[in-house]
């Protein structure tokens, strides 16, 4: 009888497919473990069919992510230790990669911390489990030994992917997500790493500037099988830079059409690689299925960026949204407030950069996010040195909010001028309902001259769409 093998997804507010369970339960060998992925945020019950598997389980791993989804990840996991206490509990994904022995120092029911590529390590750590082995050579990953001391082994250098086993999404309900998401959209990863040193990202630290992908025939034969057997129509490439090498990502595209693989696909893409891509390779992306960007500009100030050590110049920003908006090509260009040392003329020519991008294209959106001293970039090792406080437990993390709170650097004043920036933006640059034609050439105006006192248009926008919900 084969052994099963427990995975876990935390809730959250996206729903893309679970690549990182998806991968190292792919990872396993299926002729001795039966590998069973519980999503918190698809199915209903996800404790009950947890119960369900917890018998014959030989182990119990959560993927985390830094925030809100410890509090369940933490809930669930000690939930499993009151009904199987002997049973090994596995903590992977950014938040142990970033804090591998703060977590077992914290939580008694957390057994073993998994960092960086897991999808070798995993196997590994599972073999070990079942054949009742010692993990002292097992690289990547923390663990606490029989006198409770915790024990961090050497770090796993970076996989080649090509070496990996196939995806197996029939490990999910993929046709769940398919509903969540509104299309037959497939999450996929085609590469691991970033060699960049953007200093309020953690990248670097968890990658170490390294970077490895699938190769061009091996990852279209990997789309082909998969585009025959689940018919998704769009593809959203998760890498952290898909556009590395501008031959591999051609490549590919030419295989995609040669093979007529009829599919749209959206990926990341840094504005210096964007703008040494040829007009050819921009067409020949487009014809093999290309819908959609996502590229961080982060600041509209060339100081600002230099600072953080993007390593891209403004003109590449606005040659790569030129490129854009002749293909037809939507875009996603996030930017960043709230820096430590920002100043007015920083955060002017951020406002400036945003309205640009707005009047180019209508395909274009401009997110702004406030700034969060994120574990494991160099801006956050070096506020610290100066006085700045992050959470010292994992109790304290799960409440960290890199998402929706303002900052510490942000004041109630900048707060207000940057929602109601983000607001009327939104209003009077994308579709919006029929209702709300007449203002948006007002909220354009309040955008172009930054003024945003008597807010009747936001008046009556909250009444409207109250009334929608309630209705």
């Amino acid at each position: 009888m084969k052994k099963t093998v427990l995975l876990y997804n935390p809730k959250a507010v996206f729903f893309d497919m679970p690549l990182a369970l998806l991968a190292i339960g792919s990872a396993l060998d299926n002729s001795k473990y039966d590998v069973v992925i519980v999503d918190a945020r698809i199915d209903e019950n996800p404790l009950d069919k947890i119960n369900k598997y917890l018998d014959n389980a030989i182990c119990f791993a959560v993927t985390v992510l830094t925030g809100n989804p410890i509090k369940d990840a933490l809930y669930i996991t000690n939930e499993v230790k009151k009904r199987k206490s002997n049973l090994p509990v596995i903590w992977g994904g950014w938040h142990t990669s970033l804090f591998p022995t703060q977590t077992l120092e914290d939580e008694n029911s957390i057994d073993i911390t998994v960092q960086g590529q897991g999808e070798v390590t995993f196997k590994e750590l599972v073999d070990a489990i079942d054949n009742n082995e010692e993990f002292f050579d097992i690289k990547g990953i923390c663990y606490r030994n029989d006198e409770g001391k915790v024990i961090k082994n050497p770090a796993r250098v970076i996989a080649q992917m090509d070496n990996f086993a196939d995806i197996n999404y029939d490990l999910i309900d993929i046709e769940k997500y398919f509903v969540k998401k509104g299309r037959r959209q497939l999450d996929y990863i085609s590469s691991t790493g970033c060699y960049f040193r953007c200093t309020f990202c953690a990248d670097p630290f968890v990658y170490e500037r390294k970077w490895t992908a699938i190769s061009p025939e091996v990852m279209v034969d990997k789309l082909e099988s998969l585009y025959k057997k689940y018919k998704f129509t769009d593809l959203n490439l998760q890498d952290e830079t898909y556009f590395t090498y501008r031959d591999r990502v051609v490549e590919i595209a030419k295989q995609i059409i040669d093979r007529n693989l009829k599919f749209s696909w959206a990926a990341t893409m840094r504005a210096d690689q964007g703008s040494r891509l040829t007009e050819e390779d921009f067409r020949v992306c487009v014809q093999s299925g290309l819908r959609r960007l996502l590229i961080g500009v982060e600041s509209g100030s060339q100081e600002m960026m230099d600072w953080l050590k993007k390593d891209i110049k403004m003109e590449q920003v606005l040659l790569c949204a030129e490129r854009c908006k002749k293909y037809e090509v939507s875009v996603i260009f996030p930017f960043i407030v709230g820096f430590p040392n920002e100043t007015k003329e920083s955060i002017d020519a951020t406002i400036n950069m945003v309205k640009d991008l707005n009047r180019m294209d209508s395909g274009f959106s401009t997110p702004i996010f406030y700034f969060k001293p994120y574990p494991g970039s160099t801006i956050t090792e070096e506020i610290v040195k100066n006085g700045y406080q992050l959470p010292n437990t994992i109790h304290e993390w799960s409440n960290f909010d890199y998402i929706g709170s303002s900052g510490p650097w942000v004041s109630n004043e900048k707060y207000d001028f940057f929602e109601n920036f983000k607001f009327y933006l939104k209003l009077g640059f994308s579709k919006q309902h029929f209702v709300f034609k007449p203002i948006q050439h007002i909220a354009r105006l309040r955008c172009e001259k930054s003024f945003f006192k008597y807010s009747i248009e936001k008046r009556l926008f909250d009444i409207f769409y109250n009334k929608q919900r309630l209705s």
